[in-house]
C-alpha cells in the first residue's frame, strides 16, 4: 500500500480536524489505496507546533511553509491557513509539483480563486477542496435518487446556510470579517458550501441576481491569542470596522431550467448551522439540514395520493460510506466524519492518479457565481455567470 507524505499549513481547529481524520482512515477503510504520514505541520504559534509532534504524531513542526512545502518527504499540501494566504501557498505547493488540497475557500476573491486553478492545473497536480458536505452518507443518497430520475424533471432549488457564529456583536473582528483576512464575507465563506452542493445536484447555474448586507459594522479587536470568531470582546472595548458582507442572498437559473433562491448569513439568530437544500421535482421532493445530517426527508408522488407528505429516510450502513462508522440504521454520524471521508477520497486520488472532485475545477465553478453574484450587488439587475477561468 502506497504511503503519503502530508504536511498541513495552519494547525488550528480545522487543520487538527484533517489531521486527525487523517489518523483515523486506517482503522475505518480496509480498501483504502494509501496511509498518510504526517511529515510536516506548519503554524506561526509555537504552542500549536508543540503539540502537533507530541498529541498528533507530526515528525517536524515549523514557522515557515516553504520549509514544509520544499521537503522531499511531502507529496500533498494541507491547506488550512486564513483564506487570504491560500493562493500564496498554493500556488507554492503546486509549483513544487506538491499535490494540494485546500480548504474553502481556495481563495478570498474569484480572481486568486482563479490563479490558483491554472497554478495547479498547469503543474498537474491532483487538487482538493473542502466542500465537505457533499459526503454525507444522505446527501450522496439524494444525488442518486436525482440522477436516477425517481423527481422527474427538477423545477425549483431552495439552499441556505444560516449559521450564528457572528451574531453576537461582541464577537472579535477575527482575519474573517475583514476582507484583506478572508475576502468577501459569507459569500466566500459559507454560501460557498450551498452553492456547490446545488450544483452536485442540480447542475450548473446560468444566471443570477442578489443584494447583500453587513448588519454588524463594528467588532471588537482581537486579543492575544483570543482572535478566532468564536471569541468575544467586552462592551466598551476598542472596535474596527467589518469590511465583507454578513449576509447575502440570490435568485439563480440553472441550465436545466430550474430555478432557485439562495440565502447565507453568519449573524441571523436561531439556526445554527443550517446548511439546508430543498429541491422539487415534478415526481417528488427532497429536503436535507446538515442539523439533522442523519436525516433526509423523502417525497415521493404515488398512485394512492392519501399517503401524501413526507418520509423520514434514516441515515444507516445501507448508504455510501455510513457503514465505515457505525453498523444499522439511525445509529449517527458525525460532522468530522465528514472530513475522514473527504480525506480517504483524497489519498485515493493521489494514488490513482484520478483528478479528485471536488477539486479546483469546482471551486472555479462556484467563483463564477460569485463573481456574477458580486457584479449584480453592483448593478442592482441579473448577470449571466461567466467563467472567470485562466488560461
Amino acid at each position: 500500500m502506497k504511503e503519503l507524505g502530508i504536511a498541513v499549513i495552519g494547525f488550528g481547529w480545522m487543520g487538527k480536524a484533517h489531521t486527525r481524520s487523517y489518523l483515523r482512515i486506517p482503522t475505518l477503510f480496509p480498501d483504502r489505496s494509501a496511509n498518510a504520514r504526517l511529515v510536516y505541520c506548519v503554524d506561526p504559534m509555537e504552542s500549536r507546533r508543540t503539540e502537533a509532534v507530541r498529541d498528533f504524531g507530526f515528525a517536524h513542526a515549523t514557522a515557515d511553509p516553504q520549509e514544509a512545502i520544499d521537503h522531499p518527504d511531502v507529496d500533498a499540501v494541507i491547506v488550512c491557513a486564513p483564506n487570504m494566504l491560500h493562493e500564496e501557498l498554493c500556488v507554492a505547493a503546486a509549483q513544487a509539483g506538491k499535490h494540494v488540497f485546500c480548504e474553502k475557500p481556495v481563495g478570498g476573491t474569484p480572481e486568486q480563486t482563479a490563479r490558483v486553478e491554472l497554478a495547479a492545473r498547469s503543474a498537474g497536480v491532483i487538487s482538493g477542496v473542502g466542500y465537505n458536505y457533499r459526503w454525507a452518507p444522505l446527501v450522496q443518497y439524494a444525488k442518486q435518487l436525482i440522477d436516477d430520475g425517481v423527481l422527474g424533471e427538477i423545477t425549483n432549488y431552495r439552499g441556505r446556510f444560516f449559521s450564528m457564529y457572528g451574531s453576537d456583536p461582541l464577537g472579535l473582528l477575527s482575519w474573517r470579517f475583514e476582507f484583506d483576512g478572508a475576502g468577501y464575507g459569507v459569500s466566500s465563506d459559507i454560501l460557498s458550501h450551498s452553492m456547490d452542493l446545488a450544483m452536485m445536484l442540480n447542475g450548473p447555474i446560468t444566471e443570477v441576481v442578489g443584494q447583500k448586507e453587513t448588519f454588524i459594522p463594528q467588532r471588537p479587536l482581537p486579543k492575544p491569542d483570543a482572535g478566532s470568531h468564536y471569541s468575544r470582546g467586552e462592551v466598551g472595548d476598542p472596535t474596527g470596522p467589518v469590511t465583507n458582507e454578513d449576509y447575502t442572498g440570490a435568485l439563480t437559473r440553472f441550465a436545466n431550467g430550474s430555478v432557485g433562491t439562495f440565502e447565507a448569513s453568519r449573524n441571523i439568530v436561531g439556526p445554527q448551522s443550517q446548511m439546508a437544500f430543498d429541491i422539487h421535482g415534478t415526481k417528488g421532493a427532497l429536503r436535507w439540514n446538515l442539523e439533522t445530517m442523519n436525516e433526509l426527508q423523502v417525497f415521493l408522488i404515488d398512485d394512492n395520493n392519501t399517503h401524501d407528505g413526507y418520509t423520514t429516510v434514516y441515515a444507516g450502513d445501507r448508504f455510501p460510506f455510513h457503514g465505515a462508522f457505525v453498523p444499522g440504521d439511525a445509529n449517527a454520524i458525525g460532522y468530522e466524519d465528514l472530513k475522514v471521508i473527504e480525506c480517504l477520497q483524497f489519498l485515493n486520488a493521489i494514488a490513482t492518479g484520478e483528478q479528485h472532485e471536488p477539486g479546483f475545477k469546482e471551486a472555479l465553478n462556484y467563483v463564477s457565481v460569485q463573481q456574477a453574484l458580486v457584479s449584480s450587488w453592483e448593478s442592482n439587475s441579473w448577470q449571466k455567470v461567466v467563467d472567470v477561468g485562466l488560461q
